[in-house]
């Protein structure tokens, strides 16, 4: 399961990689890691986004 979502309140990229439960989370600056409580990545979040990727960039990622 792959589920990718804009967030455009807080301009947050959220990619979420499984259906895990999240036990911890890391953040490496702008990039927050959620793992399990068996170490597997099961969201990541972009933080200002924006800074990252054009609007139109982002359209066309969140339609496909």
């Amino acid at each position: 399961m792959k589920k990718i979502r804009y967030s455009k309140d807080v301009d947050a990229l959220l990619i979420e990689l499984s259906d895990e439960p999240i036990a911890y989370a890391e953040d490496e600056g702008n990039v927050i890691l959620h793992y399990s409580p068996d170490d597997k990545l099961v969201l990541v979040e972009i933080l200002d986004f924006r800074h990252f990727l054009s609007e139109e960039t982002l359209t066309e990622l969140l339609a496909s």
